[in-house]
């Protein structure tokens, strides 16, 4: 009977600042020294730790967005879609006054949100639009309209001005709109990186 000890081969250690080499006293065996041993559990830890940070961070995420009412899509919805007209009239100034300058602009609404729920998400109802003529001047709305007759043409403007059928969207329409003015977003931002 043959009675040979199997010897192990050398390893490196898994431990990246060491790598040294050496031979296993177990086949499990990973490191070369205690301090490397403690090493390696502590970056195990830290994986763990991470982990279950990254999945309590979802489940809080998902746990809110239960918690949204209509208002709050709606909200975002509406914000993802001016972030949208503002990069889509980047280059065109302020469609009531006719000036570029460097102060803020708004998404501004020719039939107000008010007024006109059902064209909240039309874009020939939303253009790009200086504060002071969106906010002081309550749209400036002659200019704004003899702009859109200009720019859209008389039947649009005649479109927009006449009645609508009224709209009252759910809340998975709302998150579809949101989704949609977002990807939207992304292509323009890319296009001006491009």
């Amino acid at each position: 009977m043959n009675l040979t000890v199997k010897r192990s081969r050398p390893k490196k250690c898994r431990v990246a600042e060491c790598r040294a080499t050496f031979v296993p006293a177990q086949p499990f065996q990973t490191w070369c020294s205690p301090d490397c041993a403690v090493a390696i559990i502590r970056q195990r830890q830290e994986k763990q730790r991470k982990s279950f940070a990254q999945r309590e961070r979802r489940e809080i995420k998902v746990r809110k967005e239960k918690l949204k009412s209509r208002a709050d899509h709606l909200r975002e919805a509406q914000a993802a879609f001016n972030e949208w007209i503002r990069l889509r009239d980047a280059d065109r100034p302020c469609v009531s006054c006719g000036r570029h300058h460097e102060g803020q602009y708004h998404a501004g609404h020719y039939r107000s949100v008010g007024a006109n729920p059902e064209l909240r998400f039309e874009p020939l109802n939303v253009w790009k639009q200086c504060a002071p003529c969106n906010t002081h001047l309550s749209g400036n709305l002659v200019n704004y309209r003899i702009s859109l007759l200009q720019g859209i043409g008389a039947e649009t403007v005649a479109w927009l001005e006449g009645p609508h059928e009224p709209r009252k969207y759910t809340v998975e329409e709302i998150k579809t709109i949101k989704a949609e003015y977002r990807a939207k977003t992304r292509e323009l931002k890319k296009g001006e990186a491009a």
